[in-house]
């Protein structure tokens, strides 16, 4: 079997920038995302060399710590077969707080995605926050609606695409919108994003 690692990391939005910069530094598979049910989620990756684990892990890492988030990891060189099993079921929602209880990659939402575009990345804790901050995206620049993710805990994410100046625009707008109505989590621009965080999200 492949090495395996595994790195957690607090909120969708820090989560999706580690697992590009993972994807960006090596030869891995991105394997999906897996939230806690609380502020982390886990990202799953495989590869068929150790040191590609490896890098990918340290790649993680320093981009957690720009971002400054802590991770936790672990890689697994020989993983028992039944490590597999655990995720081989279909993805379900959680009834607790709505959201997926994994982010598995998907063919479709490579489909829709341009690859010189950008996507934005909006989190906060509550719904009504993210629901005014989305408007304000869309209304602000010539931006497209991806979908929103729920991990639990009130933590909601908004994704979106579009060229890179409108994207930029469009997250600056629905930050200030969040305004006294929940908690800015983060948000964050990826100009480039790999083609295997592409294929994780939502649509």
């Amino acid at each position: 079997m492949r090495t395996l690692a595994f790195v957690e990391t607090p909120f969708l939005s820090v989560t999706a920038l580690v697992a590009d910069a993972m994807l960006k530094a090596g030869r891995i598979e991105l394997l999906g995302f897996e939230p806690t049910g609380a502020e982390t989620v886990m990202i799953r990756i495989a590869a068929e060399q150790r040191g590609d684990a490896e890098s990918a892990v340290a790649a993680a890492e320093t981009e957690a710590q720009r971002l400054g988030a802590k991770v936790i990891n672990a890689v697994l060189s020989r993983p028992d077969e039944a490590i597999a099993a655990l995720n081989a079921g279909p993805v379900t929602f959680n009834p607790l707080y709505g959201g997926r209880d994994e982010l598995r990659p998907s063919p479709s939402a490579m489909k829709t995605m341009n690859p010189n575009q950008a996507i934005g990345i909006l989190e906060t804790q509550g719904l009504t926050a993210i629901l005014e901050a989305t408007d304000a995206m869309l209304k602000a620049a010539n931006v497209t609606l991806v979908g929103k993710e729920k991990i639990g805990a009130a933590y909601v994410t908004v994704i979106i695409r579009g060229d890179v100046a409108a994207v930029k625009a469009a997250i600056d707008a629905g930050s200030q919108a969040v305004g006294s109505l929940g908690k800015l989590i983060a948000a964050h621009v990826i100009a480039r994003p790999h083609e295997g965080l592409v294929s994780l999200l939502p649509g």
